[in-house]
């Protein structure tokens, strides 16, 4: 009998899948891929800020300090995340990050600003895939890809690509919670929290907040119509 993962919170499920280089492995044997690059992003969700990407070419080898340490970056401590980017910097024969403004994802939707970011990522590698792997999606550039469900869990390719987004985007919070004091942006990151709720009911959205997402549109219509009595 199958075992019934319906109501196993994420993070518990996604513990019990193992990260390796199968897939990669896949790509060099059997489609004769020579440069495989794992591609990822992270703060779809968010109501503040860019949406972030990275991609990330891999030594066929990795060194064995990676060996079993890279898995999806959000069951990973800020702290080794931050440990991991490094190392992963130092070995990857390629690797880029990019971002794409709260504006631009206001104008062209969050999915196009995604698939953006991804682009841009793979644009900005000093070296040229020749074969993408991608967290459960595929993307409409001319270099074969596989999309792979819960890939940042599965693929050392792609895990290593959502630690570098992920790392670089929690950078960019703490910069901008300088920037914007009071959303409490170090913390959560962006993310909707029963926090920056409050700090937005206190507050107001700042110029960077997604104005497209429900809630901050919600709020902004609030607003518009307090200036109007």
């Amino acid at each position: 009998m199958e075992s019934d993962t319906t109501h196993v919170p994420k993070p518990t499920f996604l513990r019990t899948l193992t990260c390796s280089s199968e897939y990669e492995e896949a790509a060099y044997t059997e489609y004769g891929a020579q440069r495989v690059a794992g591609i990822d992003e992270c703060a779809r969700g968010n109501l503040f800020g860019p949406t972030c990407a990275a991609a990330v070419i891999l030594p066929r080898v990795p060194p064995e300090s990676l060996q079993g340490k890279l898995r999806d970056s959000k069951l990973i401590s800020a702290d080794e995340r931050a440990r991991l980017a490094e190392e992963i910097k130092a070995c990857a024969v390629a690797w880029s990050v990019t971002e794409i403004s709260s504006e631009v994802i206001d104008r062209i939707n969050i999915a196009k600003a995604v698939e953006m970011a991804m682009y841009e990522a793979i644009h900005g590698l000093s070296v040229t895939p020749d074969f993408l792997l991608i967290d459960a999606v595929t993307i409409d550039i001319p270099i074969r890809q596989m999309a792979i469900e819960h890939g940042d869990a599965l693929s050392v390719s792609i895990a290593a690509a959502s630690i570098l987004a992920k790392t670089h985007h929690s950078e960019l919070m703490v910069a901008f919670d300088t920037e914007y004091p009071g959303y409490g942006l170090a913390k959560h990151k962006g993310y909707g929290t029963r926090e920056h709720m409050a700090a937005l009911e206190l507050l107001g959205p700042t110029p960077l907040h997604r104005r497209s997402y429900a809630p901050i549109k919600a709020l902004c219509r609030v607003q518009n119509n307090a200036q109007m009595v």
